[in-house]
């Protein structure tokens, strides 16, 4: 990606930043729910269930994971399937089910977070944490306006 004119330049040059370091975080961490015989997209949805402040559909997945909801419709079915996570029907949707974690899936997600806990062991001594919770701050609030920006788009 170019690093864009003058007046562009620095947002784009993040834009830019942030888009090389998604593949690197999945390369780090895609094979932690190796051991427990999920795919990297099974993990990472098991993962949205398990960490969601209350039961999530599929589609509240699909737009948090920037994915297509048929992608993580055919993981969660995957998921249900193998008892992991189950399906409860949702008051404010017919048909968007909420997904809620099982006790089985709650050991399979520890697996998971025990094994990723490994690889940030290995990372975090080359990182600073203050420098880690701006930059984490600073991107949390990067979002929040490009999400105010869709939705005044719209």
């Amino acid at each position: 990606m170019s690093r864009g004119s003058a007046s562009h330049g620095p947002l784009v040059a993040m834009i830019d930043e942030i888009v090389r370091l998604g593949p690197r975080l999945r390369n780090l961490f895609n094979d932690t729910g190796a051991t427990t015989g999920l795919t990297p997209l099974e993990s990472t949805v098991l993962t949205a269930v398990a960490e969601s402040r209350s039961s999530p559909t599929v589609p509240q997945i699909g737009r948090s994971l920037g994915h297509h909801r048929q992608v993580v419709q055919r993981a969660a079915i995957t998921l249900t399937g193998l008892g992991l996570i189950e399906v409860r029907p949702n008051p404010d949707h017919k048909r968007a089910n909420l997904l809620a974690i099982t006790p089985a899936g709650k050991a399979v997600y520890r697996k998971i977070v025990s094994a990723a806990q490994v690889r940030l062991d290995d990372l975090v001594s080359a990182m600073d944490p203050v420098e880690c919770e701006r930059i984490a701050g600073e991107l949390g609030a990067f979002r929040h306006k490009i999400e105010a920006h869709l939705r005044s788009a719209r």
